[in-house]
């Protein structure tokens, strides 16, 4: 069977979308690093610091990952003191985390990392530009994702 793997100057939107993802995430790793936080913690975190109380289990749609890995990023801010995990008062089973005043504290000082990938990345770039970034890629994940919902739906 023939390797149908591209070679390395692989030059397609897909690629670089792909580079442009670890790049972002190598430096949003190196900013949190320090503070013994990773991104998903962070992002835990930005939830609960700006939206309030939420639900665990609304998480695992908001953040796109699977139960089991939000259960075990909770369970790390809950032992570091940042979240307080709750029951619903209303369903028992459910979970509601909310960020503790050390968390609110940590977060008042953390630099936001989204704002330097920003910054770094698009720095120059005109806005007409990345609008058609962000229209294009947009689209390229709805149209992929609507092809996996087919799939199942099969």
């Amino acid at each position: 069977m023939a390797n149908n793997l591209p070679s390395s100057d692989h030059n397609s939107a897909g690629a670089w979308a792909k580079k442009y993802y670890f790049a972002s995430r190598a430096v949003m790793d190196s900013v949190l690093r320090p503070h013994d936080l990773g991104a998903t913690q962070w992002y835990v975190l930005y939830q609960l610091a700006n939206d309030g109380p939420t639900m665990q289990r609304d998480l695992v749609q908001m953040l796109q990952i699977d139960r089991a890995t939000l259960s075990g990023v909770v369970a790390a801010l809950v032992r570091k003191g940042l979240v307080a995990q709750e029951p619903h008062p209303s369903d028992l089973r459910q979970k509601v985390l909310h960020i503790t005043a050390s968390g609110m504290k940590l977060w008042e000082r953390l630099p936001d990392p989204i704002e330097l990938i920003v910054a770094t990345a698009f720095d120059g770039v005109e806005d007409v530009d990345l609008d058609t970034v962000v229209r294009v890629l947009q689209a390229a994940t709805q149209r992929l994702n609507s092809h996996l919902n087919e799939g199942i739906k099969q």
